[in-house]
């Protein structure tokens, strides 16, 4: 999951240029060490502005995945246990703090690794210092097909992800459409406000097999819907592909349903939050459907999830949110890295994170390719009077 806001554009223009300097120069070939005791864990994460929904889950996620650790004894690094100590820093939303919490995790903080953060922007602001000290990030939720990758397509040693990349789910988002949906006239109105919204639709036009009818977008902050659902509505369209975030999603649905549009609404990740059938309204969110890398209904049958999944409600008294599944992953894929490589010097935890393969994970089995992206099982959740009802795969 992606966000990256016109309003950031001039912060992330600096951001860019730090990245590429950052990029170019030459990591120290050793990283952090770590104390005989702990590991320390960092966290760079949205807690607060407009990305906090997602990050605050994820923060669940972490909190969670750290205390079952350290009541099992801790990460076992070279046969002596160590418990995890998480150092967790608001980003705000904001590239540049993104960009000043990384210095600080990774040459004052000394962590051995860092989970976040949830953004591809502020994720990307943090890559010049984290690459400088040597220090691997994992974010849950960043979902940039270029996130891993520098301006060569060389990958960023230093940066993973937990999360499938827009293009795979633009794509299943095509497949399932056509397949399992059977729609032969689509519209699609998308979130010009990041490369997250125009990436997963470009995708989904690549891949969709039918006609699509029209394509319009629409911009973060915005609120009035109705001129665009009405051109659609006397269209004949069959479904309306929606990639964005649940914020306008849900107001899209909402005034989709209210003048009389009951086709499909399908849409991604960045609906897979239950704000959206507050935003919407439980009876308008009904035959609506969105890509996710964690359904609870095929978690169902994974007994890594539903140890997960038990341990989220006991704690948090809700069920599990997606992005508190990969956040979750994440600190259990640094734990296997350090596992792996016998030792948390981060610049060793970077190695044993890239050589992750068939890990069992609560969002399924994953294996880190050769660009640090995570090859993993994609479902769709559908949505009925507010609330998820069927779960379907898709291949």
């Amino acid at each position: 999951m992606k966000k990256m806001r016109k309003t950031m554009m001039t912060v992330m223009a600096a951001a860019t240029a730090l990245m590429l300097t950052g990029c170019g120069a030459k990591s120290s070939s050793h990283g952090n060490k770590q104390d005989a005791d702990t590991v320390k864990i960092g966290v760079n994460m949205e807690l607060s502005g407009s990305a906090a929904g997602y990050g605050n889950a994820e923060k669940q996620g972490i909190e969670l995945a750290t205390s079952e650790i350290n009541k099992a004894g801790g990460i076992n690094v070279n046969g002596h246990k160590k418990k995890i100590k998480l150092v967790i820093r608001d980003n705000k939303t904001a590239t540049t703090t993104s960009s000043s919490i990384a210095a600080q995790l990774t040459t004052k903080d000394k962590v051995a690794a860092i989970v976040g953060p949830a953004t591809t922007n502020a994720g990307t602001a943090q890559i010049p210092n984290i690459t400088k000290a040597s220090v691997a990030s994992v974010s849950p939720s960043a979902t940039d097909p270029g996130y891993t990758l520098q301006k060569n397509d060389k990958v960023q040693p230093y940066v993973f992800r937990a999360c499938f990349q827009n293009n795979f789910q633009g794509e299943s988002a095509a497949k399932f459409m056509a397949q399992t949906l059977k729609v032969k006239r689509v519209a699609v109105y998308a979130d010009n406000s990041s490369d997250y919204g125009t990436g997963l639709a470009n995708a989904f036009k690549k891949t969709f097999t039918g006609k699509i009818v029209d394509s319009q977008t629409y911009s973060e902050g915005d609120k009035d819907f109705n001129a665009v659902l009405t051109s659609f509505k006397s269209k004949k369209i069959d479904a309306i592909y929606v990639p964005g975030y649940y914020t306008e999603a849900g107001l899209i649905i909402k005034q989709a349903r209210q003048i009389g549009i009951k086709a499909p609404i399908v849409g991604s990740d960045g609906m897979a939050d239950p704000k959206l059938a507050q935003i919407a309204g439980k009876q308008s969110a009904t035959n609506v459907y969105y890509t996710t890398p964690f359904s609870l209904q095929v978690a169902k049958k994974n007994p890594v999830a539903v140890k997960f999944m038990n341990a989220f409600r006991a704690r948090y008294h809700v069920a599990a949110p997606t992005f508190s599944a990969l956040a979750y992953d994440a600190v259990y894929m640094v734990k296997s890295a350090i596992e792996s490589e016998k030792s948390d010097d981060s610049a060793k935890v970077a190695a044993g994170l890239a050589k992750i393969k068939d890990f069992d994970g609560v969002t399924g089995k994953i294996t880190v390719n050769k660009t640090h992206d995570p090859e993993m099982p994609i479902a769709v959740e559908e949505m009925t009077n507010g609330k998820v009802t069927n779960s379907f795969s898709v291949k």
